[in-house]
C-alpha cells in the first residue's frame, strides 16, 4: 500500500484536503488525532508529560490541557523538543500500527511536523499543501481567535514555505477557495492509484 504524507504549515487546508481525500473512500490517519490519544489520561505519555512540564498542564481532571501546554511549549524551543521527544516515538508506534492493518491501494498519513521530524520514513511520497503566509495568518485568527503574534510565532517554530516545498513530490496551491482544491485532489487521486498500481507485484 502508498503511503502519502500529507503535510503543510499552519492553517494552510489539511483538514480540508484531508475530508476530499476521505470523501473518496481513501483512508486517513491523522497524527493530530492520535496525539490527543496517547496522552490520554493514565497512559505511559500522559504520566511523561505530567512529569515534565508540572502539573500545571493538566486541568482539573488530571487530563493534558493541550492549549496551556501549547502555548509553553512555543514559548519555549527547548520545551517543545522535549515534548516532542516523548510524544514522537509513540505517535511513530501508533501510526505504524494503523497503517500496516489497513487494506486500500493507498492512505494519507496527515503529519503537521512531517519535514521537521523523521515521520518522512514512515511514508513514500510527500504531499505538500501550500498556501500564502497572509492567507495562512488571517484563516489561523479567524479559527482559533490568537493573536497575529501568536499565529506568527507558531509560523516561525515550523519550516518555511521554500523548504517544505523543495520537499514535496506533490503540491496542492490552496490559496482560494473549497471549489478550487477539488480539481487538484481528483488528479492527484487518480495518480496515486496508478502508483499504487505500479508497485504491486
Amino acid at each position: 500500500m502508498l503511503r502519502i504524507g500529507l503535510t503543510g504549515g499552519l492553517a494552510s487546508g489539511k483538514s480540508t484536503v484531508a475530508a476530499l481525500f476521505a470523501a473518496k473512500g481513501v483512508p486517513v490517519i491523522d497524527t493530530d488525532l492520535i496525539a490527543r490519544d496517547v496522552v490520554r489520561t493514565g497512559t505511559p505519555a500522559h504520566a511523561a508529560v505530567a512529569n515534565a512540564f508540572g502539573k500545571s498542564i493538566l486541568d482539573p481532571t488530571g487530563a493534558v490541557d493541550r492549549a496551556r501546554l501549547r502555548e509553553r511549549v512555543f514559548a519555549d524551543p527547548h520545551a517543545r523538543r522535549q515534548l516532542e521527544s516523548i510524544l514522537h516515538p509513540h505517535i511513530r508506534a501508533e501510526t505504524e500500527h494503523r497503517s500496516a492493518r489497513l487494506i486500500a491501494p493507498y492512505c494519507v498519513v496527515v503529519v503537521p511536523l512531517l519535514i521537521e521530524t523523521d515521520f518522512d520514513e514512515l511514508v513514500d511520497r510527500i504531499l505538500v499543501i501550500d498556501a500564502e503566509e497572509a492567507l495562512q495568518i488571517e484563516r489561523a485568527m479567524r479559527r482559533s481567535g490568537l493573536t497575529s503574534e501568536a499565529v506568527r510565532a507558531i509560523l516561525a517554530a515550523q519550516t518555511d514555505r521554500a523548504t517544505r516545498r523543495a520537499r514535496a513530490d506533490d503540491i496542492i496551491e490552496n490559496n482560494g477557495d473549497a471549489a478550487g482544491l477539488a480539481p487538484q485532489i481528483d488528479a492527484l487521486h487518480q495518480r496515486y492509484l496508478a502508483l499504487s498500481r505500479q508497485a504491486s507485484p
